[in-house]
Formats: structure tokens, sequence, C-alpha cells
């Protein structure tokens, strides 16, 4: 098994996983950095969820290994589940009971001690919004279910917390109100969550994978991924003139590429200096006037979507 690097909540190396002849993963490396909110972004069908219950215990790897605090999970089973609290994509609760009883009747599953238990409950509900709620769960949004889900997988204080998919059937409020107790869980334990939602990542995460194909194709801070696969740097030029813009452009040594969309110039430029020195005194001696003038950052979704179809076979 290959070492657990200091610093890191989970650890997998070759994992693959094979259903008949079907190959959910083919070889994943993955490394989740201890306290930090990771994005495991995918497009469906890419690999998450069966990665996420291997984490969880829930399923055996065919080969490779994945470990939790440096505990294999699946010899050290045992020490791995009180370690972590898991969301599935599709929860399911007792609709009879009301959010206090449901959190209750969880931590006395764990064994929790009935003093610790009601504050753990206590602070739960209050981090889930739910303090105030005293209808039973069958009467629950979809939005305060995922909130509950949430709070029922802490309630053990895990130091990982699995999260499959937890916004992908909101309504935009429950989303939101989701990602906000997932990001005030930062730095107090580690958040380990799927989603295809890439507005979701770039909101709260700190750290992302990609898969695609059950393989890991990047792993990055999202700034870090954006600026490895961001290409030369791009400028969004707006004048009255384009046409004329672009032929004195054309042949300029430093500008990779011009394409135009309307009065708008998108310039992939090799060397940023350069254009930022020039391109006003090409501008000012075709007498054009400069409506726009900055740089267009390439999009996570930008990422996403070259790293994903780069891995379609």
């Amino acid at each position: 098994m290959t070492a657990h690097p200091q610093g890191a909540a989970v650890v997998v190396a070759g994992l693959t996983k094979t259903y008949g002849h079907a190959k959910a993963l083919d070889g994943v490396d993955l490394v989740v950095p201890e306290g930090s909110v990771f994005g495991f972004l995918g497009p469906n069908g890419a690999g998450k969820t069966t990665t996420l219950r291997i984490l969880a215990g829930l399923a055996r790897p065919t080969s490779g290994s994945a470990s939790v605090f440096g505990h294999d999970v699946t010899r050290d089973a045992d020490r791995v589940h009180a370690l972590i609290g898991y969301l599935p994509d599709v929860p399911g609760f007792y609709k009879w009971m009301t959010a206090p009883e449901y959190l209750k009747l969880s931590g006395r599953l764990f064994g929790l001690e009935p003093a610790v238990l009601e504050q753990r409950v206590e602070a739960l509900l209050d981090l889930a919004g739910l303090t105030e709620v005293g209808t039973r769960v069958g009467g629950y949004s979809r939005g305060m279910k995922q909130r509950l889900g949430v709070a029922q997988a802490l309630i053990n204080a895990p130091r990982l917390l699995l999260l499959d998919e937890p916004t992908s059937a909101l309504d935009p409020i429950g989303r939101r109100e989701v990602l906000e107790m997932i990001a005030a869980l930062a730095g107090r334990t580690t958040v380990f969550f799927s989603t295809h939602i890439l507005a979701d990542v770039e909101r709260v995460c700190d750290d992302v994978a990609i898969l695609a194909r059950g393989r890991v194709v990047e792993q990055a801070g999202i700034d870090e991924l954006k600026a490895r696969h961001g290409g030369a740097h791009r400028l969004v030029i707006e004048v009255d003139d384009p046409a004329a813009l672009v032929a004195a452009l054309t042949g300029v040594a430093w500008a990779a590429a011009v394409s135009r969309e309307g009065r708008e110039l998108i310039v992939e430029v090799a060397d940023l200096d350069a254009a930022h020195r020039e391109i006003p005194v090409i501008v000012a001696r075709l007498g054009l006037a400069l409506r726009r003038f900055e740089a267009a950052e390439v999009s996570l979704e930008d990422v996403f979507v070259d790293l994903v179809e780069g891995a379609a076979p």
C-alpha cells in the first residue's frame, strides 16, 4: 500500500472497481488535504459515487488501495467508520420523527453519552438552521432534509465528511443553504463532496479533482487549475472598428491568435506585458475609440470541458 502522506485525510492509489465487464473506476489516484473542502467533480457516470462508497466502506475495491487518516478502508474498516460521516446522494429518513429525535437516534447508534449527545444535537440543529423547526421530517422541503442529512453525518464528530451530490436536486435557495452549511465546516473537518455542479465547487472548495471515465484527469487548487490550463493569456478588446484592429494585430509577434465576436476581439497573447504596452498605442494610431480592454480569465467550466472531452476514447 502507498504510504499515507502527512497532512492528508484521504489517499487513493491505483483504485479500480469492476462490475462484471464494466469498469467503474480505472486506476484512480487521489490525495485529499486534511482540513480542506475538497470538490470531487465529474459528469454523471464518471465513478464519483463508487469512489465515495469505497471510502465509506460500502463497497470493496477490485484492486488498488484507499486510506483515511492512514487506515486502510478495507483492512481497518472499523477504525475508518469511527472517523467518517457519510451522506448518500438519496438519503433516507424516518418521516414520523422530528429533527432532534432523528439526531438523537443517530447519536445513540454511535454510543454517545447522553450529556455529549444533547450538546451535539443542539449545536448541529443550530448549524443546520433547524433549531426552531418542530415539523416532522416528512413535512420537510428537500433542502431541509439535506441540511438534516449533513447534521446527521456530523453527529459522531467525524474527521472526514463524505457528501455525495448534496445539492444536485435542490432549488437555488436550498443549494445556497446547504453550501453555506458546508462552508461553515471549513477548517473544522475535512469535507469531501462529489458534484457535477461547477458553480458549487467554485463557491466553497479549496481543492478539486476532476474525474472522467473512471480516472482522475487533474487535481489542484482551483486557481492553480485555471492557470495550468489557461494556455496563452487572453485579452478582451472592444473598439468601434474591430476589423481595422484585427488587421493591425495580424502578424504581431506577441499576438498568438485573434478572434472576433461582434465588436469585441479576443486576443491570445504570448507576452502579456508587451500586449499591455502596445495595444493602446496601436488603437491610438488607428484613431479608434477604446471602449473595453481587460483580461479574460479561463473559467472552471472551460477547464472541465477540455479535460472531460480530452478523456473521451
